[in-house]
């Protein structure tokens, strides 16, 4: 069976950090791209980041390049989100999914349950 599990979202004030985990199996996790994407209240669900986990590869957002990274530990079949200088704006519900190398959601197969981060003002 395959599951993705997110964890680590909470409540931050502006400025603070937040690292994401994504928690892989019942796949060969190095066959595919991991992508983090965030639905917030009335809005689209968007492509936040991505890690080819074959080769490291990494793609961003252009609101979150310099403040967030993504990484990936293949002996755990996790990738991490670690989110720097947070803003309000990026309050939102997290998914983590697995499929093809990118930021649209029509390329994943596999999502995860949320996790909700909320930045305050």
């Amino acid at each position: 069976e395959v599951q993705l599990q997110a964890s680590g979202g909470g409540l931050v004030q502006a400025g603070g950090s937040l690292r994401l985990s994504c928690a892989a199996s019942g796949f060969t996790f190095d066959d595919y791209a991991i992508g983090w994407f965030r639905q917030a209240p009335g809005k689209e669900r968007e492509g936040v980041s991505c890690i080819g986990t074959s080769d490291g590869s990494t793609y961003y957002l252009d609101s979150v390049k310099g403040r967030f990274a993504i990484s990936s530990d293949n002996a755990k079949n996790t990738v991490y989100l670690q989110m720097n200088s947070l803003k309000p704006e990026d309050t939102a519900v997290y998914y983590c999914a697995a499929g093809s190398y990118g930021l649209g959601p029509e390329a994943y197969d596999y999502w995860g349950q949320g996790t909700l981060v909320t930045v305050s003002s």
